[in-house]
Order: structure tokens, then C-alpha cells, then sequence
């Protein structure tokens, strides 16, 4: 088991999980700010795409995925879970910032498998290309949100 072992902390040491956090925990208030921020913005960046989305494909006008409800849910659920995760990071690892944006581009490449999947569906390219820009805009809105305020 030796080797195991070995290998879980080469790993935790790449990804920068050493449990020695540098600072200070974020505290409640601006977490809680830093959350309404990602869910206003990403609620708000999303709406904003499929409007402009169906301005210049309007092809799109009736895809099933752009509907506040299909979207919305989906944004608010992945957005409180970002925002669960941000204290977390910080206190698992001395370089936070660096190991959240890692956590979020792999996090946004498995949201677009789902994407990739009803594009393989024959379902609008189009749509489907803003969908992706969708969650590409949420991950940009929330990690920034996160980690600055």
C-alpha cells in the first residue's frame, strides 16, 4: 500500500492540497455577497446570451434549452455548488486561487460533455454552441465573483 500512498500525495502535492491555507478563511458576509454576485451575473450573462443567441441565429427562436426554467435551475444549482466549493479550497490548499480555476475549467470541460451529447442528438449547432458559451460565461462570472470579493 506503500506505493498507493505515494501516489496520492504526489498528486495531492501537484494539485497544490497541502492543508497549510496562507490566510484567512473568507468570511460569511462577503462569501454571501460573493454568491448573489455569481448567481446575479450568471443569471444575468445567460439571459443575455439566448438573447443575443436567438438575435443572430434565429433558428433558435424554439430551442428547448433556453427556456429561464431549463437554464435557470440548472445555473443556480451549479452556481451554489461553486460557491460551496470556494471555502473549501481555501482551507485545503496554500495557492486557493490557483487550484479553483484549475477546479473550474475541468468542471466547465465535463458541463460541455452533456452539451456535446444533444449536439449528438441532432439538436440545433447553434444552440447548442450557446449553451456552451453559457457555461463558459458562468464559470467566468462565479470564479472571478469568488475569488475577488
Amino acid at each position: 500500500m506503500a506505493g498507493a500512498s505515494g501516489t496520492v500525495e504526489r498528486l495531492l502535492s501537484w494539485c497544490r492540497v497541502d492543508f497549510r491555507p496562507p490566510r484567512r478563511q473568507p468570511k460569511a458576509l462577503a462569501l454571501v455577497v460573493a454568491t448573489v454576485v455569481s448567481l446575479g451575473g450568471s443569471l444575468g450573462v445567460d439571459a443575455a446570451l439566448v438573447a443575443i443567441g436567438t438575435a443572430v441565429f434565429p433558428s433558435t427562436r424554439n430551442f428547448g434549452h433556453f427556456h429561464l426554467d431549463d437554464y435557470g435551475t440548472l445555473t443556480v444549482i451549479g452556481v451554489l455548488v461553486a460557491c460551496a466549493a470556494w471555502p473549501i479550497t481555501t482551507r485545503i490548499s496554500s495557492s486557493p486561487r490557483w487550484l479553483f480555476l484549475r477546479m473550474a475549467v475541468a468542471v466547465t470541460l465535463v458541463l460541455w460533455l452533456p452539451d456535446l451529447w444533444i449536439l449528438h442528438l441532432h439538436e440545433s449547432p447553434k444552440g447548442v454552441a450557446v449553451l456552451m458559451t453559457m457555461h463558459l460565461a458562468i464559470a467566468l462570472v462565479t470564479y472571478n465573483a469568488l475569488v475577488r470579493i
